[in-house]
């Protein structure tokens, strides 16, 4: 027994269930939608995770209607905002020195570069080997 509220139908020719359209209002936010057995599971099992993993929500300024517009106008304000006084961001940089996550020595910072650049600095190629004979 199922016992889904939403759920109306469920036989051979597909589910059928209540859906609730935020674009609409009144009487016809609650529709009703049939669909095949198949695409049922299917858009069913898009909303499950894995085991270990957790669902995040964006509210507020990373709320998906107005993403773009609330980021773009907080780049402009943050932006406007930076008065001589406080440190840039490339002066914050320097002073945050990272530690490296295998043995926690300080990493030195070769480049930074904007994403989807590609980096000036190539790595060189490996020394050879210095052997001394002690004998």
């Amino acid at each position: 027994a199922i016992a889904n509220s939403r759920l109306i139908a469920c036989d051979r020719t597909g589910v059928t269930f209540r859906w609730k359209d935020y674009r609409a209002d009144g009487r016809d936010r609650q529709k009703l939608m049939t669909l095949s057995s198949g695409e049922f599971i299917r858009r069913f099992l898009i909303h499950v995770l894995p085991q270990g993993f957790h669902r995040i929500r964006h509210y507020g300024l990373l709320a998906s209607g107005t993403r773009a517009d609330n980021i773009a106008r907080a780049r402009e304000l943050l932006a406007a905002a930076n008065s001589e006084g406080q440190p840039t961001t490339a002066a914050a940089a320097d002073q945050i020195k990272p530690s490296c996550p295998c043995c926690g020595g300080r990493m030195i910072i070769i480049e930074v570069f904007e994403r989807g650049a590609t980096p000036r600095h190539r790595p060189t190629a490996p020394t050879n080997r210095i052997r001394i004979d002690t004998s």
